[in-house]
């Protein structure tokens, strides 16, 4: 039986339509889970959409329309960058499923029998963009570092709350027990330090009559769920727990991914959350930068937000994977501007891979040369390596240098100028590399891999098109 292999995304806030950041995210989890399977795992591979909350709430109201209305239009937008980022997920969860909502309150019991729930009345700044609490020490003029420009709200009410510092000495030597449980090294130290300062319980409700679009409060009807400790327990309805547990008891515990501005939410609110429930904690978590367009934070505002979507339809999906997974840092801030996509297409994609592969096509078109032998491939041991380490760009340097070598061997042997049995030979063993290549490039650009292997089979024939057509300047 295959071995389980399980990896989540963040859910995504359903307030905005996709965006760059999220797609480099999920592009980088197809990228994991897409290897493990041709690694011979079982893999399921969750994502899905994260709908409730005061954000929600009041852009439903914006529009005129109820919330479930306004939700179940977002999670299909956000459902669709299946097809347009040519994604391999298996679950897509959304937050207003009726059984995540029953595991949701199933959770909350389980964390109140262990007697880790409480009523208080508090007051506290609120940031809505977050849709955290936000503490003195945390804000930059009075205002979220990360959303400087919404104002901070008070909310002064009775609520449920988890009494999240009775876990900060199990958090801690969790950390200390797995030390790749955060990656990279410095996020598992940054929250370490976080953690060794002191952990204040959280609320973990809102009041229904101020805030209604949220999960019912077991056994309290005045109050909801607070939105994070709903979408949290995604990582464990998606597998159908508690009520149908074998996909649970199959693939739990596993790797999620998130951005860095989750890495308190992931790596330690919901670690705690799971050892109050009884569950296991998880794997590993990955941590990635942000992204930055021409070097400023996106907003609408400025007009420099990138729409996945359109970069998609422009350039092709694998042009925009092939840039994400090259280019951009998985674990640093990194910067998406038109004019290197442009280059880095151009000079990798168009005259590299593009180029060989039209090139060798054409030379056995040329002299009739076959290839019917199905051989598996292998995956390169520099490709399992920088794969290991979640190194995406490294992984594809190691692809292009196969690539070039392909190039330089061409140019040297020059087949069109040896006898043709000699070419024939020599094209070859060119056709076997390109699938060598197309294996390893299955991971990352899944639909040119494709391709490059249906050209490759049987009466090989050049494309009328080039894989990726050179975008003229």
């Amino acid at each position: 039986m295959p071995k389980a292999f399980y990896i989540t995304t963040t859910l995504p806030y359903i307030n905005a339509d996709p965006h760059i950041g999220f797609a480099a995210e999920i592009i980088r989890a197809d990228v994991i889970a897409r290897y493990q399977r041709l690694l011979g795992k079982d893999v399921f591979f969750n994502t899905g959409t994260d709908e409730h909350g005061l954000k929600i709430y009041r852009k439903a109201q914006e529009q005129g329309v109820d919330p479930q209305t306004y939700a179940d239009r977002s999670a299909a937008t956000f459902d669709s960058l299946k097809q347009a980022l040519t994604l391999s997920y298996t679950s897509f969860i959304r937050t207003t499923d009726p059984h995540h909502i029953d595991a949701a309150q199933e959770f909350w019991k389980r964390c109140q029998d262990n007697g880790d729930i409480y009523k208080k009345t508090y007051k506290v700044k609120y940031c809505v963009g977050c849709e955290l609490e936000k503490t003195e020490s945390e804000l930059v003029n009075n205002c979220c570092a990360l959303h400087p420009n919404l104002e901070l709200e008070i909310i002064e009410e009775e609520n449920y709350f988890f009494r999240w510092s009775k876990y900060q000495q199990a958090l801690l030597d969790l950390y200390h027990e797995n030390p790749k449980f955060v990656v990279p090294s410095h996020r598992l130290k940054e929250i370490e330090h976080f953690v060794a300062s002191g952990l204040e319980d959280f609320s973990i409700s809102r009041l229904k009559a101020k805030m209604p679009w949220g999960i019912p409060v077991p056994d309290d009807p005045d109050h909801v769920m607070y939105v994070w400790f709903d979408a949290l327990i995604n990582y464990v309805s998606c597998l159908g727990w508690p009520k149908k547990t074998e996909d649970y008891e199959k693939y739990w515990p596993g790797m999620q991914v998130a951005g860095k501005d989750n890495l308190r939410q992931q790596s330690a609110m919901w670690q705690a959350m799971l050892l109050s429930a009884g569950l296991p904690t998880s794997k590993q978590i990955l941590i990635f930068g942000f992204i930055t367009s021409g070097g400023q934070k996106m907003s609408k505002s400025l007009g420099n937000v990138i729409d996945p979507f359109e970069v998609a339809t422009k350039y092709s999906t694998d042009a925009l994977r092939y840039y994400v997974l090259a280019e951009l840092k998985a674990f640093e801030d990194s910067d998406f501007t038109y004019e290197k996509f442009e280059e880095r297409y151009n000079a990798d994609l168009a005259n590299g891979l593009g180029n060989l592969v039209q090139r060798v096509a054409k030379m056995c078109e040329k002299n009739g040369v076959m290839y019917d032998d199905n051989q598996q491939s292998a995956i390169l041991e520099s490709v399992k390596s920088s794969l290991q380490d979640y190194s995406f760009n490294l992984a594809l340097e190691n692809v292009w240098a196969v690539i070039k070598s392909a190039d330089q061997r061409i140019n040297q042997v020059k087949p069109w100028e040896l006898p043709r049995e000699e070419a024939e030979s020599e094209l070859t063993q060119l056709v076997i590399r390109l699938r060598e290549i197309a294996y390893n490039l299955h991971p990352f650009l899944p639909s040119t891999a494709e391709k490059i292997t249906q050209i490759f089979s049987g009466k090989i024939k050049a494309p009328e098109q080039p894989l990726f057509p050179r975008i003229a300047k």
